[in-house]
């Protein structure tokens, strides 16, 4: 009688340390798969840095007179593409499906017409996707580009803050991640469930503590 009670309560125990562990391991893989997407990003940004330093080096005076005659937003983008391409290995014969879409961390989706809106994805070499875009300045310290990068190519979450970062691209040759000129408490609340992720560029670069969200 005795040995029966002791096995049904080492059962119950077993039991019980099991339940934790489920309970315990959803967040526990998502933390984990959020962190090495976080290293990941910290990672491109470095490469994406050093590549426009030696993009600045070899700007040549027909580059620039080629984006001071083009014509169209599409025509100053194609340029662009074709600067980064060999460098990021763009593979512009594959195309990326209509039916991928951004959205922000908050789940709404990007729609045409905001800033953070790109017309154009393509795939890179290890199966990411980039996006370029050219900006209108409006004083001569804002971003001529914006750059994005899914890091998880066209898998789920496709999400600003989760497998998307992006950078701002300076007349000089010079990239600053999104938010990087905001306050801290200006990250931590866009780079939550309530925000759009965007500054999570930043935020998580300089250290930002991630939730599971």
């Amino acid at each position: 009688m005795h040995k029966l009670k002791w096995k049904l309560e080492y059962s119950v125990t077993l039991f019980v340390i099991f339940g934790v562990i489920l309970l315990l391991l959803p967040v526990s893989v998502s933390n984990s798969w959020q962190a090495a997407l976080i290293s990941k990003w910290n990672e491109r940004y470095n490469r994406v840095d050093y590549m426009f330093s030696v993009i600045k080096a070899h700007f040549t005076d027909e580059t620039r007179v080629s984006f001071q005659n083009a014509k169209t937003d599409q025509d100053r983008e194609e340029l662009m593409l074709l600067l980064v391409k060999p460098y990021l290995r763009v593979d512009t014969s594959k195309k990326v499906p209509r039916r991928y879409k951004l959205h922000y961390m908050d789940k709404t989706r990007a729609m045409k017409g905001q800033f953070y809106y790109f017309n154009e994805f393509y795939y890179m070499g290890d199966g990411s996707i980039v996006g370029i875009k050219d900006i209108d300045q409006k004083y001569p310290e804002d971003p001529i580009f914006i750059m994005m990068f899914d890091l998880n190519g066209i898998l789920p979450p496709n999400r600003w803050g989760k497998d998307v970062f992006g950078i701002n691209i300076y007349n000089n040759g010079r990239i600053e991640p999104f938010g990087y000129d905001l306050s801290m408490e200006a990250l931590e609340k866009d780079c939550s469930p309530e925000g759009t992720g965007i500054t999570c560029s930043y935020y998580y670069k300089i250290g930002g503590a991630f939730e599971d969200k």
